[in-house]
């Protein structure tokens, strides 16, 4: 089975330098903030996608909750998205493969989450969107990814993994596949 992962742990000091907003938790339109947008369409995806959270975090884990997401907190995830990503991986090792997601780009389509599961068709694949020439989230990784996910550190997340690998591309005219919120303004577009 294909597990879905959110990250959801990041600070997102880009946003507000004085750390007094959570840009994970601004509501969108309909009043329900980034991250619940973000977990819901990959749980639609991804049945019981985990989303990984800072400890000391319980407005996020109602939100991710009432998503449909399990909820696993961890302390490693405040050294950054990498040691989120494998703290998730070490969770779910009998996964056959994992998508992953970023908690700040809740204009991603379900459709497209599937796309990505789906084409992980073999243990080394790894699958991406590429829209306007750019490649865009989430990323799907085949199980032969495991054990070098799951030690990963620090702020990087998989980026060195996807550097010098061959990565299956998915072509597509869906701009929230890159369209994520990293200030106030991006809110408002």
């Amino acid at each position: 089975m294909i597990r879905g992962i959110l990250l959801a742990a990041g600070y997102g000091r880009r946003f507000d330098t004085a750390g007094q907003r959570d840009k994970l938790l601004e509501p969108l339109s309909d009043g329900r903030p980034v991250l619940w947008h973000s977990a819901t369409a990959l749980c639609a995806a991804l049945p019981g996608s985990l989303a990984v959270v800072r400890p000391g975090s319980p407005e996020r884990v109602r939100w991710l909750v009432e998503a449909g997401c399990e909820v696993l907190e961890s302390t490693e995830a405040e050294q950054g998205m990498g040691s989120a990503l494998a703290h998730a991986v070490g969770a779910s090792p009998s996964a056959s493969g994992w998508v992953v997601a970023l908690a700040d780009m809740p204009w991603l389509p379900p459709a497209m989450i599937r796309a990505v599961a789906d084409g992980i068709d073999a243990p080394e694949r790894i699958v991406a969107p590429v829209c306007d020439g750019r490649r865009g989230h989430p990323v799907g990784f085949g199980s032969a990814w495991g054990t070098r996910l799951a030690t990963l550190t620090g702020d990087a997340g998989a980026r060195e993994l996807l550097r010098d690998s061959s990565i299956r591309l998915i072509a597509t005219e869906e701009r929230g596949v890159l369209r994520d919120v990293d200030t106030p303004a991006d809110l408002a577009r």
